[in-house]
């Protein structure tokens, strides 16, 4: 696809204490956190004006989902505006509660696992047309998702039998099947459920859900990124890329986490091995030639920099790996205080240090703690996140989302609307349907808002 439409939908912890107890159940929690809100709708399913939206997920899960983005570098804004926007949600829910006598911190974590071994996700979503839908996933897409970790894994604490160890991604161990339909059943790599959210006889959605949540500009950039490279060389044909297919994908997924050096060899099922690191730089290379030979667009240039760039920063254990990749920032933050201060990987302090890496707090949380210092680098603005909290991308379908939510709001009038529809709730039901992501202005959209 010459354009393609970006989502990613994350999935956050969320818990209440005072003193270090547990004040609030998680489901209470988020009754308080979704109140504003539900006042903007009917339920705790709610569209943004951004073109975003707000879930609350099974296991009382808070969720945002980016808009329609038409670039890696949007939907990366958006996504961390979800951080900016759940946060003052937060700060709403802790005045209520105190207005109403309750004593309690709420905290809010982007990660993916919590103390009782649950999991929960981070999707990337990637429009693709129905007609060029790739054979090859098996063959290469899955290894190299799994292998992808070692770029852009939020990293971990694990607890093994043979005691703790720092692994790579949070959701390797909760992953076991390749591709399926199921989501929180049997957690696959690729969700296959057809649900694309426009024309199906044109689109398909592939969703992705294999990934961490990340907390780095440059992780997430290069997360999307790269998977962007890889469905424009699959799409154009892949026939130039190497069988990569895994003899098991989900043995491999485990196996690459807790290697850090990403050297460790996995077995493919042709019965040759290749390790993380192996079939990351097979594909980054393929991937040059592809951009030597075809162009890639600027963003997916940019992308493709970073990658080759990261993957040299592993193999010299560069310290700018500590600046970029979630992991090794997260890696040297605990290795430092451990160090500093004779305690173990199992230690309460240093699982706290995993865990309040993921505080959205702006003040509290460790990874944000070190963006307001400069301790890591970032590659988009405050005011570009900001603007992105209120205001929807131009150049998608999402812009007249927002601006249908905009003006009911404005005029006081009950609508609903879902990714594709828009319906003013009288007794004429007016509904538009937007089956085209792309489209940012329709004659029928703008006719509907002069009825409001």
């Amino acid at each position: 696809m010459d354009r393609r439409i970006y989502g990613v939908e994350t999935e956050y912890g969320i818990t209440c204490t005072l003193k270090g107890q547990r004040r609030l159940t998680p489901d209470e929690v988020a009754r308080y956190l979704f109140r504003s809100v539900v006042a903007w709708g009917r339920s705790s399913n709610v569209f943004l004006e951004n073109g975003g939206r707000l879930y609350l997920d099974v296991g009382s899960h808070p969720e945002f989902a980016t808009p329609e983005c038409i670039s890696i570098r949007q939907a990366c804004i958006y996504e961390k505006a979800g951080e900016l926007i759940l946060h003052r949600l937060v700060e709403r829910a802790e005045s209520r509660m105190r207005d109403e006598g309750i004593r309690g911190t709420i905290y809010l974590f982007k990660n993916n696992t919590d103390s009782a071994g649950n999991s929960y996700g981070c999707h990337e979503n990637f429009l693709t047309r129905r007609a060029s839908e790739t054979s090859d996933y098996e063959a290469q897409f899955i290894p190299f998702l799994v292998s992808r970790q070692l770029v852009a894994g939020a990293g971990k604490i694990l607890m093994t039998s043979k005691g703790p160890v720092f692994c790579l991604s949070q959701r390797a161990e909760h992953i076991w099947e390749g591709v399926s339909s199921a989501t929180t059943r049997s957690r696959p790599i690729i969700n296959t459920r057809d649900e694309p959210h426009a024309d199906s006889e044109v689109y398909r959605r592939l969703h992705v859900i294999v990934g961490d949540s990340n907390m780095s500009d440059h992780t997430n950039f290069l997360k999307l990124g790269t998977a962007s490279i890889m469905l424009r060389m699959l799409e154009h044909g892949g026939t130039a890329l190497r069988d990569l297919t895994l003899e098991s994908p989900i043995r491999a997924i485990r196996e690459i986490s807790v290697d850090l050096s990403g050297r460790r060899p996995v077995r493919l099922a042709s019965g040759r091995e290749m390790s993380a690191f192996d079939i990351q730089s097979y594909l980054a290379e393929q991937a040059t030639e592809f951009e030597r030979t075809h162009g890639l667009p600027d963003e997916e240039s940019e992308a493709l920099r970073l990658w080759v760039e990261t993957l040299d920063d592993i193999a010299h254990q560069s310290e700018r790996l500590a600046r970029r990749i979630d992991w090794a920032i997260k890696r040297d933050i605990i290795t430092k205080y451990i160090d500093g201060n004779t305690l173990t990987l199992d230690s309460p302090q240093a699982q706290a240090l995993d865990l309040q890496f993921h505080d959205i707090d702006p003040d509290r949380g460790i990874f944000n703690k070190l963006r307001n210092r400069g301790l890591v680098d970032s590659m988009f603005t405050a005011e570009e996140t900001e603007a992105a909290t209120g205001t929807a991308p131009l150049d998608t379908r999402a812009h007249l989302r927002g601006q249908f939510l905009r003006k009911a709001r404005e005029a006081g009038r009950d609508v609903t609307v879902d990714w594709v529809h828009l319906k003013i709730n009288d007794q004429a039901q007016r509904t538009v349907a937007c089956k085209d992501p792309f489209r940012s202005s329709d004659e029928r959209v703008d006719k509907l808002m002069e009825s409001l």
